[in-house]
């Protein structure tokens, strides 16, 4: 049986070293790329570096930039999704993004997190928690999305909130942490 690779660590939920000269090195490239998106007007373009950056990237997907990522290839966009201004995936494990999603200027999006005992943080192993955003969802500016998330179908999260954990779908949800203020009807 072989050793699980760093990335393969990353993506399974286990503690790894971000340091491992793979991911550093992807990370890199993701970097180089979403500096090029972000520095260019030309569309065209732009849709060239999000599909070489970005593991699956739906038709009609619009981003605006700036745009950061740590990997982009872990995240998966359906169709219509929307990014506005200064969006922020920190994409350590999947982020999958459905169908006709909204997302507001400067929401951050973090699958990223590190151990919570000190002493196993200090070593510097870290963390990543998957997260879900189900189709239909519009995710108001500055909102927050923590690692291990979903956020149902047909969801809309207000401005400012931090999603600490998953919010059913049909509701607008809103707040630090984020709680669901109300049902909405159901769409079919």
């Amino acid at each position: 049986m072989t050793e699980k690779t760093e990335r393969e660590k990353m993506l399974s939920g286990e503690l790894y070293d971000a340091n491992a000269p793979e991911l550093v090195s992807a990370r890199r490239r993701a970097r180089s790329l979403y500096r090029r998106f972000n520095a260019t007007d030309d569309e065209d373009e732009q849709l060239a570096i999000l599909c070489d950056l970005l593991g699956r990237m739906g038709a009609g997907v619009s981003i605006n930039p700036p745009f950061y990522v740590d990997y982009g290839s872990n995240i998966y966009l359906g169709d219509c999704v929307y990014m506005n201004l200064g969006c922020t995936i920190l994409d350590c494990a999947e982020v999958r993004i459905g169908d006709n999603v909204m997302i507001g200027p400067n929401v951050q999006i973090y699958s990223a997190t590190h151990p919570v005992e000190a002493v196993l943080r200090i070593a510097g192993p870290e963390l990543a928690k998957p997260i879900t955003i189900e189709e239909n969802v519009w995710i108001g500016g500055g909102a927050i999305i923590c690692p291990g998330v979903t956020i149902g179908r047909n969801t809309t999260i207000g401005a400012g909130a931090v999603v600490t954990k998953n919010i059913p779908p049909n509701v607008v949800a809103a707040g630090n942490p984020a709680s669901v203020i109300r049902v909405l009807g159901v769409i079919a």
